[in-house]
């Protein structure tokens, strides 16, 4: 009788697990169609020809992405694991890896390993005015990459990687990355011209880093990318960065919806022109806060003024002085004297003593584009006053 009993227990607990099993089981149909509505609200499509479930993976047989306004691009099999679906209806997936790139033509193949997103989130319902409703990824990873024409190896990538962070208040996100170890070899460049320059710059082989660093704001729609650095060797490294306001959720969403009208309009003269007018208007909606360009020197100044002074059978040295002395005249031409005198100032100071040259245009208040767009039409010499334009050197 207890056997029977034991037995009746157990039976009835397998068919409780086995049911249970099927109810929370993935339904990949159902998340390929969300993972399609969330990219389809940021831009684009994506197909796949099956879906295959093994426990939390799911694999996606012959994906193809589609950009808005952009060509079909064939991906391959794409690998979902670590596939949750959370209590909304939306999902969450630990981590998305790509195949391998294999791609030859015209002599030249591409080739790259170790494609990968992480944490990825996928909501139940694309849009709206918070980042729930956006699909963000937490990594973004790629492995070697190479190009290689007629057997020669032209450029390469070591790895890069890519970090969104979001703020524990979901206002926003933070994100920064980095292309590390890029090489490439300008040894094979075929003009005599543009060989002998190379040269002639010591830029035979051109090794360096990629690095950026920024943030985006949700209300206001700030977006503050206070680094894009080039940093190459025995070249310099290369900072950009800016700040403007007004890209908001409604702002994105807009400028997509008007893509995807332009994409829609058979005429394509008549779509291009409608698409004109409609960014036009949208970049009404955004402001300018602030921009830096800086350049620090790793020696290819004095290379450029020896490489630029044997063009004119003069030195380096007479080719700065040649500079220092055109750049006031060059500069009266624009009517700006006060910038005039600063930028003159920095450019004898960088061309004396290469170290670092520096522009920053940091306005008082936010600048709306229409405004600036109307000083430059109207009256470019007071553009320097509007954006707080400021130049220095070796600071």
């Amino acid at each position: 009788m207890n056997i029977y009993r034991t037995t009746r227990l157990m039976l009835s607990g397998a068919a409780f697990f086995s049911l249970a099993g099927s109810a929370f089981a993935l339904d990949g149909a159902d998340l390929l169609k969300k993972i399609n509505a969330a990219y389809e609200a940021q831009g684009g499509t994506i197909s796949a020809e099956g879906v295959d479930i093994n426990g939390t993976t799911v694999t996606l047989k012959n994906v193809t992405v589609k950009p808005t306004g952009g060509e079909s691009l064939p991906i391959g099999e794409v690998t979902l694991s670590g596939v949750e679906e959370d209590e909304e209806g939306g999902y969450y997936i630990e981590e998305a890896a790509f195949p391998d790139i294999n791609k030859t033509g015209d002599g030249v193949t591409v080739t790259a390993q170790e494609l990968t997103l992480g944490g990825i989130s996928v909501p139940a319902t694309p849009g709206g005015d918070t980042l729930d409703g956006m699909m963000l990824y937490e990594t973004a990873h790629t492995g070697p990459l190479k190009v290689v024409k007629d057997g020669t190896e032209v450029f390469s990538l070591l790895q890069s990687d890519m970090n969104l962070t979001l703020r524990e208040d979901e206002s926003g996100f933070d994100f920064d990355g980095a292309f590390k170890s890029m090489k490439a070899d300008l040894t094979k460049t075929d003009d005599p011209k543009s060989k002998d320059a190379i040269e002639k710059l010591a830029l035979q082989h051109v090794q360096g880093d990629i690095t950026m660093k920024g943030a985006w704001e949700l209300g206001p729609g700030t977006i503050d990318v206070s680094e894009i650095g080039f940093d190459f060797t025995n070249i310099g490294k290369l900072n950009l960065g800016f700040k403007i306001s007004g890209y908001t959720m409604a702002f994105m969403k807009s400028m997509q919806d008007a893509m995807k009208e332009s994409e829609a309009n058979p005429n394509k003269e008549q779509a291009q022109q409608a698409l004109g007018l409609a960014m036009l208007g949208l970049m009404q909606q955004l402001s300018f806060e602030g921009a830096q360009v800086r350049f620090e020197d790793a020696s290819i100044t004095k290379r450029a003024l020896d490489y630029a002074g044997t063009q004119q059978n003069m030195s380096g040295k007479q080719m700065a002085d040649s500079l220092k002395a055109m750049t006031p005249i060059m500069l009266a031409q624009l009517n700006i004297p006060e910038l005039q005198n600063a930028v003159s100032a920095a450019v004898n100071t960088f061309l004396d003593d290469p170290k670092s040259l520096t522009v920053k245009a940091t306005p008082e208040k936010p600048v709306p584009f229409p405004t600036i767009v109307g000083a430059a039409m109207g009256a470019p010499n007071t553009l320097p006053q509007v954006l707080g334009v400021k130049v220095s050197a070796n600071d």
